[in-house]
């Protein structure tokens, strides 16, 4: 009898987490100039972390330079996000931390304006900078239960040789060096305007930007 009831509790707590899990997306992204590229429905949120789960301390996030690659100096004068993407040297390799932070830009907001697509990597940023996410950019994008492109803890294929992605890593590097002021500076979290999830009533509305309504 006693091994009866633990088989029972346990296909109950089994359950409940699939139960969970299941209901932290579904809804696609607005169609951009780029969707096509991939089959794969963008993220309808990013959710805050569970307060039952492990708390991780924040550290500097602090990127290893390839030694291999041609690092050209980033241009200070743009007068627009679009000069900043256009001039940005997109060349080098990139770090396996900052392919993460692109790879989040690109899956998540690829059809969005640049601005919303600034805005996706400040919320990566601001969670590897708070105490309550992972400390660095792979550990936020791959964090459970979070975002919802990521698939048996693996990120989707790109295709690297886009405009999309070419623009994924220019938004990476203007948002991990600061170069340009983002409408959702300190956004934590964001979903699309398609759905209304429950936390969002608890969360301060920073900036909506095309699709997207970003929190702190």
């Amino acid at each position: 009898m006693q091994f009866r009831r633990a088989t029972l509790a346990a296909v109950a707590a089994a359950t409940a987490v699939t139960l969970f899990a299941a209901g932290g997306s579904g809804a696609f992204a607005q169609p951009g100039e780029d969707q096509p590229e991939v089959s794969l429905p963008l993220t309808a949120e990013t959710v805050p972390a569970q307060s039952e789960g492990p708390i991780f301390v924040s550290n500097p996030v602090v990127q290893p330079v390839d030694e291999h690659a041609s690092v050209d100096a980033a241009p200070s004068d743009a007068t627009s996000l679009r000069e900043l993407v256009d001039d940005m040297p997109t060349r080098e390799a990139l770090t396996p931390e900052m392919k993460c932070l692109a790879g989040a830009v690109y899956f998540e907001s690829r059809g969005e304006p640049l601005a919303g697509q600034l805005a996706v990597a400040k919320v990566v940023i601001n969670r590897a900078e708070s105490d309550a996410f992972p400390s660095d950019y792979c550990g936020v994008v791959f964090q459970r239960a979070q975002f919802s492109f990521v698939r048996g803890g693996q990120m989707p294929h790109i295709r690297k040789s886009s405009p999309a992605w070419k623009r994924a890593k220019a938004i990476a590097r203007i948002a991990h060096e600061d170069l340009w002021q983002s409408k959702a500076e300190n956004a934590l979290y964001f979903h699309t305007r398609s759905v209304h999830p429950r936390w969002s009533r608890t969360r301060i509305a920073e900036a909506t930007i095309n699709s997207h309504i970003f929190y702190r």
